[in-house]
């Protein structure tokens, strides 16, 4: 069972694939946004949560304060799980104050190609069978639509290793929970080459 741990839907029971998905365990969402609670990076950021499987990442940051995310996942019937978790989670916002959550049912590369989005916070956990180099080209395509300071935030298994970060990812620090890793990165600005104007 996948519940939403805090905030406006603290406790909801999410909808999780029956299979082609691996839910974040409790014990690493926990320590995520324990982590992110405490960099105050929640209120009122825009949030993308790639390789949602079920969502459960993206709209626990929209419990807690976030003001917009977008769900992109690939698997159909993942993603209507998406659409179904997001509507129960809506269903406990207040109303004064609802965060925006949409879900895009694409392959993350064919999405970050064409986004014309700006995000404050990154959540990537792609399925385990994920090539380091079809991560590292996600990540590329990832970075251009992040804000300055903006962080990212990897979980991988922690066998596979650090992720391949391409330039403006700046990584910061990782955490091991047994066979999980998190990997924590920030957008840094591009300067102005010489040539252009400032």
């Amino acid at each position: 069972m996948t519940r939403i741990i805090a905030g406006f839907a603290g406790s909801l029971a999410l909808r999780v694939p029956s299979s082609g998905t691996r839910p974040t365990s409790d014990r690493v969402r926990e320590a995520l946004f324990s982590a992110l609670e405490a960099r105050d990076v929640l209120r009122g950021a825009r949030v993308v949560d790639l390789y949602a499987g079920s969502g459960a990442l993206g709209l626990e940051a929209a419990s807690r304060g976030a003001a917009s995310v977008v769900l992109v996942e690939r698997a159909s019937a993942a993603a209507a799980d998406c659409r179904r978790n997001a509507a129960a989670v809506l269903r406990n916002a207040p109303r004064d104050a609802p965060p925006r959550v949409e879900v895009a049912a694409q392959a993350v590369g064919a999405y970050l190609a064409t986004a014309a989005a700006t995000w404050d916070l990154a959540l990537v956990d792609p399925p385990y069978d994920l090539g380091a180099a079809e991560l590292t080209a996600a990540l590329g395509l990832l970075a251009p639509r992040l804000a300055d300071d903006a962080l990212v935030v990897v979980e991988r298994r922690t066998r596979d290793g650090e992720p391949g970060w391409p330039d403006h990812l700046e990584p910061e620090r990782s955490r091991a929970y047994g066979d999980t890793t998190l990997w924590y990165a920030t957008r840094v600005a591009q300067p102005a080459r010489p040539d252009q104007p400032a």
